[in-house]
């Protein structure tokens, strides 16, 4: 049992007990209280009012009468051992040395599991997730615009993989569609297999700059584009050949930027794989009633309420080639059949909020009752994004600028400690920065980006968490973890050490809170917490020179905090570094 189901439990059982409902009913109401800097907090939180709202408790009772007869009871209890009730509301502390005793005590025993078997998450069901995230354009570099989908969706499935679910990873490339027949006439005309060995996407991206200026003013190559386009719905083999070549190196490029980053994927999938299966979607959409013909010529489904076409998606080209949508609808389907998901979240911009509000819509008119399983992950704009040679367009520049300038700061710093590969930490200490400047706020929010702020060594940031981590494993590696052996809980009741196993009571909750709204913010910002507070022990609990119990049990707190940063951070995506 986690050490904060073992004090929901004691105290929700009291209560079940005395008042003969399920103990279920009361771990709703209760939460463990965020720790404050300026004083001692208590420990849990019992909301009366929602005991009142889910009908536990009779709702034409006296509030202030049944607060305080909750909290009579309450006292009862061999775990509590401070009460203070207020007008619907009970705060209470629970006995310290339990305190120390069973979260170090669970710490010990669940590590990378801590936190994650908790009662709260037993009303979920652990099924199959489909998370779709990243999907970039193949034939171009990796945009840094693909940066946000990369890091968010692979954090969603990070953390329904540690909650228990089977996740499956899709990358979901823009391989088909219009701009190929661009690219693909374009390369007739311009492109080179020499230089495409040489430098693959760069000359692909040449080609389509200049293939872009050509066409602006001349006609005969819009019409080779459409012509080419067509020819690859065809399946004519000699576009098609091309065509692969184009994905097959894009792909190849794509995973060494993701092993950078630390990301996999399960399944490379793309549009390409469904253009077949687009055109059975709109025969399917015609058995129906759902397809329209518009006087243009181009197929539609009416999504108005009333009928009358004042809102409604395109499907069909009037030449009859499918677009985006249509490879989406049949995606989504083949998914299902596929994996038999229980949910299916897509992780893009937010300007693809209609998109996805239609997609799941003209599913749900197919009949397809699980697209209300589906969900849309929208994340806002990330503006002012530069490198020292201007206005950034590709991921790796990016890398290799935090790279660079985080191991320019670790040459400067007097308390950097010597290391065999000093770029490999630089790596993975500047991508923690980008990933924990980027999951700060809220996803749907824009935010400006800066290189100070985000490589700062103090305050809320992805270097101080790697820091505080490789401060302590270092900490560790010296002295052991103090898990060898029993230790003394009557050791750690000062107020620094019990602030930090306050804190620790709340890991169920901020990562049930992060599953039900899927944002980071929580995890970072919880993660930020932790730190501080270990930080401060750090500099005040010294371990060197201290008598040997009492140095065993402050291992044993400084133990438990690393392995807690090091299970939020590889969530979050973040690889923890050992030596810094």
């Amino acid at each position: 049992m986690h050490m904060a189901c073992y004090f929901r439990r004691s105290i929700a059982s009291k209560l079940s007990r005395a008042l003969g409902r399920s103990e279920d009913a009361f771990i709703s109401a209760l939460c463990a209280i965020p720790v404050s800097k300026k004083q001692q907090s208590p420990d849990f939180r019992l909301s009366v009012n929602t005991l009142l709202r889910n009908g536990i408790l009779p709702t034409n009772g006296d509030l202030q009468a049944q607060t305080e007869a909750l909290a009579s009871q309450l006292k009862q209890d061999s775990v509590v051992e401070e009460i203070f009730a207020g007008r619907g509301v009970i705060h209470f502390r629970v006995s310290r040395n339990l305190l120390v005793q069973k979260v170090l005590e669970q710490l010990c025993q669940e590590r990378h599991k801590f936190g994650v078997k908790s009662e709260l998450f037993d009303g979920l069901k652990k099924g199959t997730t489909v998370v779709e995230f990243s999907s970039p354009n193949i034939a171009k570099k990796f945009h840094a615009g693909h940066l946000r989908s990369t890091i968010i969706g692979n954090f969603i499935a990070n953390l329904k993989e540690s909650l228990g679910n089977n996740v499956i990873r899709v990358n979901y490339l823009g391989d088909w569609g219009m701009q190929f027949g661009l690219l693909g006439a374009g390369f007739q005309l311009f492109g080179c297999q020499e230089k495409l060995k040489k430098n693959p996407l760069q000359h692909l991206f040449d080609v389509y700059v200049q293939v872009n200026k050509e066409a602006e003013n001349n006609e005969v190559i819009g019409q080779a584009a459409r012509e080419f386009f067509k020819q690859l719905e065809q399946q004519e083999p000699q576009a098609l050949l091309l065509w692969k070549q184009f994905r097959e190196i894009t792909v190849e490029e794509y995973q060494q930027v993701y092993k950078r980053l630390g990301v996999h994927f399960d399944v490379y999938s793309g549009e390409s794989f469904h253009q077949q299966q687009a055109q059975e979607v709109v025969q399917q959409l015609q058995r129906r009633g759902l397809l329209k013909t518009t006087e243009k010529g181009t197929g539609v489904v009416d999504l108005s309420s009333a009928g009358d076409m004042s809102s409604y998606s395109t499907v069909l080209r009037s030449d009859g080639t499918s677009l985006y949508i249509t490879r989406d609808l049949a995606a989504a389907i083949d998914r299902k059949e596929r994996y038999n998901f229980d949910e299916m979240i897509y992780v893009t911009d937010k300007s693809q909020g209609i998109h996805f509000q239609q997609l799941f819509q003209i599913l749900l008119a197919m009949g397809h009752s699980w697209a209300e399983r589906c969900q849309h992950v929208p994340f806002g704009l990330v503006q002012g994004m530069k490198t020292r040679l201007g206005e950034v367009v590709f991921l790796e520049d990016v890398l290799d600028e935090a790279r660079a300038r985080m191991l320019r700061n670790m040459s400067q710093s007097k308390t950097t400690k010597e290391m065999v590969y000093p770029e490999d930490t630089a790596e993975k200490v500047g991508i923690s920065a980008l990933i924990v400047q980027d999951f700060k706020g809220p996803l749907g929010s824009d935010y400006k980006f800066d290189w100070d702020r985000i490589l700062q060594a103090q305050g809320d940031t992805g270097v101080f968490l790697q820091y505080t981590h490789a401060r302590l494993r270092s900490l560790i590696h010296r002295y052991g973890d103090g898990e060898e052996g029993a230790f003394d809980p009557s050791l750690l009741l000062d107020q620094r050490s019990i602030s930090i196993l306050q804190h620790l009571l709340r890991y169920d909750e901020v990562l049930y809170q992060s599953v039900q709204d899927l944002q980071p913010k929580h995890l970072v910002n919880f993660l930020m917490t932790l730190s501080h507070l270990a930080a401060s022990a750090h500099r005040e609990l010294p371990v060197k020179g201290s008598h040997q119990a009492v140095a065993q049990a402050r291992l044993r707190l400084f133990g438990g905090v690393c392995t807690v940063l090091a299970n939020g951070m590889k969530i979050l995506g973040i690889i923890p570094v050992e030596k810094m």
